[in-house]
């Protein structure tokens, strides 16, 4: 879970977000579940957002990234890029 910042007014939505989504995230018993009803709506938000705002989604997080690709095949081949080198990383390689 992300890191606890001291409570004040400017934060405190934030927490209960985080809260929330911890709270939904728990409750999912699979990976798929998870993605399918987590993960990709909460994607599918920050999309709009940021179309809706001209943005382009690249978020680099400590634990995690996020990145926009903006074309289908792109993503699948990025995804494949991370799975092969974290698995790699596993194998000590």
């Amino acid at each position: 879970m992300a890191k606890k910042k001291s409570p004040n007014k400017d934060n405190a939505a934030a927490e209960e977000l985080m809260r929330m989504l911890f709270d939904r995230m728990q409750s999912e018993n699979t990976a798929e579940a998870l993605n399918a009803n987590v993960i990709i709506p909460f994607a599918a938000a920050l999309e709009e957002i940021c179309e809706a705002r001209g943005y382009q989604l690249n978020i680099h997080g400590e634990k995690s990234n996020i990145v926009f690709s903006g074309d289908e095949a792109d993503a699948e081949a990025i995804y494949r890029l991370v799975e092969d080198y974290l698995a790699a990383k596993e194998e000590g390689g």
